[in-house]
């Protein structure tokens, strides 16, 4: 619908950009190149107009900030911080495939019902999409949770986007379990 995109909420506009880099991300990898071999960690389609070196450095050190930012709200249980970073629309889908919105999470962080007795960070791969970051690490974990306790690895992926103020949110996160491979499923 021509027009269509003025009209939707803000908040429609931020999900529709984490579904795009998602989409592109899974459905499409034959379509993006790396740019500076395989060492960099900065992924763009191929022609599409590349951010500048200097934004592109910039908006890196930005979400790696907000990365631990993000790490040490989580551990110290701090829905201040968490706030400022979750997008109004946010969605989780935690490790056992549950869906958890901003407030679920605040309130579990809250209420103690979710805590994180270490986090440990390690492979972490920032790719950008025009105000689109996507984020992908390792995360080596030991906490309680709504779901019960969790330990192990798991690989993430969080999901920023630019708002219109120039300030990145974060409107999506992913977690899944590293099973051993004789570990039952």
């Amino acid at each position: 619908m021509p027009g269509h995109s003025r009209k939707c909420p803000k908040r429609t506009r931020l999900r529709q950009a984490a579904m795009v880099a998602g989409v592109l991300l899974w459905l499409a990898p034959s379509t993006f190149a790396l740019k500076g071999g395989s060492r960099s960690t900065a992924w763009m389609p191929v022609g599409s107009q590349q951010m500048p070196k200097g934004q592109q450095h910039q908006s890196r050190h930005e979400i790696d900030q907000l990365e631990d930012v993000w790490r040490n709200a989580i551990l110290k249980s701090n829905t201040v911080a968490m706030d400022r970073l979750l997008a109004e629309d946010y969605l989780a889908i935690t490790a056992s495939g549950l869906v958890q919105t901003k407030a679920q999470t605040l309130a579990n962080l809250k209420s103690g019902r979710m805590h994180m007795a270490s986090l440990s960070v390690s492979d972490r791969k920032v790719r950008f999409y025009g105000r689109t970051a996507v984020v992908t690490s390792l995360a080596q974990v030991q906490a309680n949770t709504p779901d019960g306790e969790i330990s192990g690895n798991y690989r993430y992926m969080r999901v920023y986007v630019r708002d219109s103020a120039g300030v990145w949110k974060i409107v999506s996160f992913e977690a899944s379990k590293i099973r051993e491979p004789d570990e039952r499923r």
